[in-house]
């Protein structure tokens, strides 16, 4: 198989076939992240010879595990969804003739990604297989987005995502708590329930910020320019979130950066779920919390 660094997928996706189609981000600019740090350029595109391959070797792997049934593949890369129109839709060919029991394909994808699309190469994708995108929004606090250079705004995100919506194709959010910075996480909370409300994400998953040395936000923090929540502050952060989003959807929190792991039916699981955030802000203790964060030497 052609993997490139470290594969990135979220915990939901565990059951997937991983099938890599890009390496590396396209924007690549973001200050918080280091994900793609490892890689030697900033984004490549597979070559299709490459995806092929793969998919023929997936094929005679999956030959070997007939009782277990595996329908979905994801694309893994930063934003695969970025690749052009004509690009996705070859490869969903290819992996319908090599793997034609998979049902639906998934990846990351940033906003600005879905821009890039017509309404009608959407509708296309979502026919060819495409849906259960991820799309790291991160926070609907245009201040925060606007700092840490994420490449749109929250106008942005309602905007594409609602064209998703409008094609069917089904998405979930990754939430980074603690981005709007000490002070202001609450805030940027309620911005963002304010958005998701608006929208239809099938999970709001949420990811605890985690400030590496040779991130852009460090050193943004060694010039004094931003502050960094603390950890119960960004619990509260997460409490508020939870209390302000009034659709249905699933509300997670199961990568490694969270200290505690969360999965819960909105509305159906509300009550429950505010106890328990109630009880980590009351009992956990900033010091525990903060040995955990210490603790997390890659996400």
């Amino acid at each position: 198989m052609h993997y490139t660094g470290t594969i990135w997928r979220p915990p939901y996706e565990a059951s997937s076939l991983l099938l890599e189609v890009t390496a590396g981000c396209t924007h690549h600019r973001c200050k918080f992240c280091t994900l793609y740090a490892d890689l030697p350029f900033p984004f490549r595109m597979s070559p299709l010879t490459d995806i092929e391959a793969d998919l023929k070797e997936m094929r005679e792997i999956y030959r070997h595990f007939s009782g277990r049934k595996i329908n979905r593949v994801f694309l893994t890369g930063a934003n695969p969804f970025v690749l052009p129109y004509e690009r996705l839709m070859e490869i969903a060919g290819m992996i319908r003739k090599y793997l034609p029991a998979i049902k639906t394909i998934g990846g990351f994808a940033r906003v600005t990604d879905v821009a890039a699309k017509t309404d009608e190469e959407l509708a296309d994708l979502y026919r060819a297989g495409f849906d259960g995108l991820t799309i790291g929004m991160e926070t609907a606090d245009d201040e925060a987005l606007r700092f840490m250079d994420k490449g749109y705004l929250s106008a942005d995100i309602l905007e594409q995502c609602g064209r998703l919506d409008r094609v069917g194709i089904r998405y979930s959010f990754f939430y980074l708590t603690g981005i709007s910075s000490a002070g202001r996480g609450e805030e940027g909370a309620k911005a963002t329930a304010a958005v998701c409300n608006r929208l239809h994400p099938a999970v709001v998953g949420a990811n605890m910020l985690t400030v590496y040395p040779d991130s852009g936000l460090f050193e943004e923090i060694e010039r004094g320019n931003w502050k960094e929540e603390s950890e119960t502050e960004k619990y509260r952060e997460i409490r508020t979130l939870v209390e302000n989003l009034k659709i249905p959807t699933v509300f997670a929190a199961l990568g490694a950066s969270n200290a505690f792991q969360m999965w819960s039916e909105l509305p159906k699981d509300k009550g429950r779920l505010l106890a328990f955030l109630d009880d980590v802000i009351q009992n956990a203790g900033e010091e525990e919390l903060r040995r955990y964060r210490t603790s997390v030497r890659h996400l």
